[in-house]
C-alpha cells in the first residue's frame, strides 16, 4: 500500500511538473491593429505557428488583434521601448517623416508592386534603414491592395491630372497622400479614418481616396456610387520587431521568424489580387459604378503624382526624394 501511493506521488509530481517542461523559453506579443476576422490577423496566427514549430515549442508567440494594445502610434512607441515585442501595422511618420516613403505612390500594377515590395529591396533596405534608427527592426511588408477613389459624385475627367474633379476628397494624415490627390486634380480635406463612412455621408466629403478595395466595401457600403481603380497608391502594414526584443534573440529564433514573416508577405500578393477581382464584383453587384483602366491609360496621373514629389523634400529631405525620383522614374516604352 505504502508502495502505491509512493508511485501515485510521483506520478502526481509527474503531471504538475509536465506543462513546465513543455513552458515556451521565449514568450513574445505581438500587436495588430485589425479585427479577428481580418485576413493581416490570420497571417499573425499562421506566424506564430509557424515560428512555434520551427522552434520546438520553444518560441512562443501571442498575438493581439484589434488594437488591444493600443492603435498604431502607440505600438509604434511601445516597440522603441520594448514593451512590445512585434507587430503588423501601419507605420507612423510623426517619428521620422522619411517612414512616410512606404507610402508613396509609384507602383502602377502587381507586378512592379511584387518586385518593389520584395526583402532586399531599395524600399526594404530603406525602411529597415530608417526604423533601425528609432530602435525598431523592419522585418517585411503586408499587402492590402492597390487603391482608388471611393465617391458619391462622378470624378470629372479621372485621368487628365490637368482638370478640377470637381469632388472633395478625404485623404489620410500624411503628405504623400495629400500629394498625389492634390497632383491629379482633387482638392483635399484630411480626416481621421474612423469617419470616412460619416464625413462621406454628411457630406463634409465628396470622396475618400487612398483606399482599398476591401475596406471601401467594408467601410462604405451603400454609400458610395461611383469606384476608381486608380492604383496611384497602395495600402500596406510593416512587420516590425522592437530592436530589445532581437538582441535577446538567437540567430535560429530570428531566422525562423524572418523565414515566416517572408512567407506570409509573398502570400499577401496574391491573396491582394486576388480580392480586388471579387471586390470589385461584389461593388458591381452592390450597384456601384466601377472604373478600371490599363497602365497606359494610368501613365499621365503617374507622372503628375510623381512629379509633384518634389513638394516633399521639405518634409522628407531633398536627397532621399532625389534617390527616389531616379528609383522610381518612368521610362517610356
Amino acid at each position: 500500500m505504502k508502495s502505491f501511493k509512493n508511485s501515485l506521488c510521483v506520478l502526481m509530481l509527474l503531471l504538475f511538473l509536465a506543462p513546465c517542461s513543455d513552458a515556451a523559453e521565449v514568450k513574445l506579443r505581438f500587436a495588430g491593429q485589425f479585427p479577428e476576422d481580418h485576413s493581416a490577423i490570420k497571417s499573425m496566427r499562421e506566424i506564430a505557428n509557424g515560428v512555434r514549430e520551427k522552434t520546438g515549442g520553444r518560441v512562443e508567440i501571442e498575438v493581439f488583434p484589434a488594437n488591444r494594445l493600443g492603435d498604431y502610434t502607440i505600438i509604434y512607441e511601445d516597440l522603441m521601448r520594448g514593451a512590445v515585442d512585434m507587430a503588423l501595422i501601419s507605420v507612423p511618420s510623426q517619428f521620422d517623416p522619411r517612414l512616410e516613403l512606404v507610402y508613396l505612390n509609384a507602383f502602377a500594377n502587381y507586378d512592379v508592386l511584387k518586385r518593389e515590395f520584395k526583402p532586399g529591396s531599395w524600399l526594404s533596405k530603406k525602411m529597415n534603414e530608417y526604423n533601425t534608427r528609432l530602435g525598431v527592426k523592419f522585418l517585411g511588408f503586408n499587402i492590402e491592395g492597390l487603391t482608388g477613389i471611393a465617391s458619391k459624385k462622378p470624378v470629372r475627367e479621372p485621368l487628365n491630372p490637368n482638370i478640377n474633379k470637381g469632388v472633395l476628397a478625404r485623404v489620410p494624415f500624411m503628405n504623400v497622400y495629400k500629394s498625389a490627390a492634390e497632383a491629379q486634380g482633387y482638392r483635399t480635406i484630411s480626416l481621421p479614418y474612423s469617419d470616412i463612412a460619416r464625413s462621406l455621408q454628411d457630406g463634409t466629403c465628396d470622396a475618400v481616396s487612398s483606399i482599398s478595395t476591401g475596406a471601401a466595401l467594408s467601410e462604405l457600403k451603400g454609400i458610395m456610387k461611383y469606384w476608381y481603380q486608380l492604383n496611384y497608391s497602395q495600402e500596406t502594414e510593416s512587420y516590425l520587431m522592437s530592436a530589445k526584443s532581437w538582441d535577446k534573440l538567437s540567430e535560429d529564433d530570428l531566422a525562423a521568424i524572418y523565414a515566416e514573416v517572408a512567407k506570409a508577405s509573398a502570400k499577401s500578393f496574391e491573396q491582394a489580387q486576388q480580392n480586388d477581382r471579387k471586390n470589385l464584383e461584389m461593388m458591381r453587384k452592390n450597384g456601384v459604378q466601377v472604373f478600371t483602366y490599363t497602365d497606359a491609360e494610368l501613365l499621365p496621373l503617374r507622372r503628375a503624382v510623381m512629379e509633384n514629389w518634389k513638394q516633399l523634400d521639405p518634409t522628407m529631405g531633398a536627397q532621399l526624394m532625389k534617390e527616389a525620383r531616379k528609383h522610381f522614374s518612368i521610362k517610356d516604352k
